[in-house]
C-alpha cells in the first residue's frame, strides 16, 4: 500500500493536513495556533506511526491525536479566550443597510461567543456536524464516541446554545440569531 516509511508521512500529511487545520482553526479560532497544533499533531502522529496497529480508520486515529492535542490547549488556555474574530467560513456579502450588516455581524459573534462558552466536548460535536458538515456516524468516529454519544452530545449543544441565546436576548432584546441558522441533526 505505502512505500518507504518517508512516502507515508508524505502521504497522510498530504491527505490529512487541511482536514486537521480547519478542526482546530475552528475549535481554537487563531491561525497561528491552529498551524502550531497542526505541526504538533503531525509530530505525534509521526512518532506513534510505528504503533498504528490498524483497528481504526486512519483518519480517526488522527483525529483523535487532534482532539486531544486541541484539549491539550484548551485546558492550557482555560482562562483566556481562544478564538479570534472570524468564526464562521467565509460568508457570501449581504446587500444592505450599514444597521443590518452590523446586526448580522453582532449575531454571528454572539453565536460564536456562546459556543465558546460551551464545554470542549459540545463544542467539538458542534464545529464537526454544524460547521465542517460531517454525519453523525463521521463525527462520531472522528471523535471516538459512539453514535448516539454524538446525536446525545450534538443535541444537548444546541440546546444549551438555544438557552444561552435566549437568555442573552432577554437581557440586551434584538432577534435571536438562531431563528436565521439552521443546524443539521
Amino acid at each position: 500500500m505505502y512505500g518507504s516509511y518517508e512516502e507515508r508521512i508524505h502521504d497522510l500529511v498530504e491527505t490529512y493536513y487541511q482536514d486537521i487545520y480547519y478542526f482546530l482553526y475552528h475549535f481554537i479560532g487563531n491561525k497561528n495556533d491552529a498551524e502550531d497544533i497542526t505541526q504538533e499533531v503531525f509530530t505525534r502522529v509521526l512518532q506513534a506511526l510505528p504503533r498504528y496497529d490498524g483497528r481504526v480508520h486512519v483518519k480517526t486515529w488522527i483525529f483523535s491525536i487532534a482532539k486531544h492535542a486541541a484539549i491539550d490547549l484548551y485546558r492550557r488556555k482555560k482562562f483566556q479566550r481562544i478564538f479570534g474574530d472570524i468564526w464562521f467560513k467565509e460568508l457570501p456579502a449581504k446587500d444592505g443597510l450599514p444597521e443590518e450588516v452590523y446586526m448580522e455581524k453582532e449575531r454571528d459573534r454572539q453565536l460564536r461567543d456562546t459556543i465558546l462558552s460551551l464545554p470542549p466536548k459540545y463544542r467539538m460535536v458542534v464545529i464537526l456536524r454544524s460547521i465542517e458538515g460531517h454525519s453523525v456516524k463521521e463525527t462520531a468516529e472522528l471523535l471516538g464516541i459512539s453514535e448516539s454519544k454524538a446525536k446525545v452530545d450534538y443535541h444537548r449543544a444546541i440546546k444549551l446554545i438555544q438557552q444561552k441565546m435566549e437568555e442573552r436576548e432577554r437581557k440586551e432584546g434584538g432577534a435571536h440569531v438562531l431563528e436565521r441558522r439552521r443546524y443539521p441533526t
